[in-house]
């Protein structure tokens, strides 16, 4: 096989590795889980409270937005696009047409940031501290 042809299947292949193999791990361990949960129970045995606890802990709630949160999220963006504003300006200095392309990159995340920090202001869940 000619090593040519990865180069093309490479953002395929990442994407295979990165969702999908992870996905069908975690599917095939609650299969075992299920099966051996079905294999007590056919057997009459009384399931223990920390496997029926540690089955429903996958279950992840919805994490509440909060103030605290909302602001995390906006500096946090707000310093990716100013990274990326340095990076421009960075290139800039070699190649003088990079400048400004990627100072409207950079205008991306960093204004959906300083969105989020204004609405860490209107939040009605200031007091509440969200689950890291």
């Amino acid at each position: 096989m000619e090593l040519g042809i990865l180069v093309p299947l490479a953002p395929f292949i990442m994407v295979v590795c990165i969702v999908v193999i992870p996905m069908w791990l975690k599917s095939r361990d609650r299969r075992e889980m299920q099966a051996t949960v079905r294999a007590a129970i056919e057997k009459g045995q009384a399931l223990p409270p920390e496997l029926i606890e540690a089955m429903s802990k996958e279950v992840k709630p919805p994490k509440e937005s909060s103030a605290l949160r909302d602001m995390r999220v906006g500096v946090i963006l707000i310093a990716v696009g100013a990274g990326i504003a340095v990076l421009g300006f960075m290139l800039g200095q070699i190649e003088g047409d990079a400048l400004h392309p990627m100072l409207g990159v950079s205008a991306i995340p960093a204004l959906i940031g300083v969105a989020y920090v204004i609405l860490s202001f209107f939040n009605p869940n200031k007091g509440h501290r969200p689950d890291a």
